[in-house]
């Protein structure tokens, strides 16, 4: 399976390269768009603010093919900010559109005395842990995160896995199935997080062989 990483800018490109082949795939970093159709993956990474990745994207010709790659329903990760992009607009950047493939909007933790950004390790608690994507995770693991601001998803049956950090409980991920996306960084959360690309990855195998 080949997954290409969009180099746009942003993102550690390197670590999520490394953990994606440490469970098996060939990953292929990408600064054109015109490559993007060789693959069987999709993986969009994100460090930094909302409109500053938005800009970027559209700046290099990524917008419009990941928003096709993404109508059509096919394997895709996105990774933090990545993650973020995939819904309809960010309190970060008013005014500034997401893709929108899913209903909500990413909104800026409260003040509540915890730090903010949100930096470290935290528990996720998955929604159905039965569930293939989980296979070979620890029960309700802790996984690496880094942000200030976080989604709230309009329709909750996307949601597969969530988090609390001080009073906010927060959606961590959507998915399963080819689609995945994760606040939290699965490429720096040690062997709980290569679980989840591993299966991920198995996900992507499923859907290429499927008629």
């Amino acid at each position: 399976m080949l997954f290409t990483l969009l180099d746009y800018g942003s993102g550690n490109l390197l670590s999520a390269a490394k953990a994606l082949e440490a469970v098996g795939a060939t990953v292929c970093i990408s600064d054109s768009a015109a490559g993007l159709e060789a693959g069987d993956a999709l993986v969009l990474p994100g460090v930094g603010a909302f409109g500053d990745c938005v800009e970027q994207l559209h700046a290099r010709g990524f917008w419009d093919p990941v928003a096709s790659w993404l109508r059509a329903g096919r394997p895709f990760l996105g990774i933090c900010v990545g993650y973020q992009l995939l819904f309809e607009s960010s309190e970060e950047s008013p005014g500034v559109a997401g893709f929108g493939h899913f209903a909500g909007r990413v909104r800026r933790f409260p003040d509540d005395g915890l730090k903010v950004p949100h930096i470290g390790w935290n528990q996720i608690v998955p929604v159905a842990r039965e569930a293939p994507l989980w296979r070979g995770v620890p029960a309700d693991p802790h996984m690496y995160f880094v942000h200030s601001f976080y989604p709230e998803p309009s329709e909750v049956f996307h949601v597969a896995a969530n988090c609390h950090y001080g009073r906010t409980f927060a959606a961590a991920s959507v998915g399963p199935g080819p689609l995945l996306a994760t606040q939290f960084h699965p490429e720096k959360s040690q062997a709980a997080g290569l679980a989840l690309l591993r299966n991920f990855v198995q996900a992507v195998v499923v859907a290429k062989s499927e008629p």
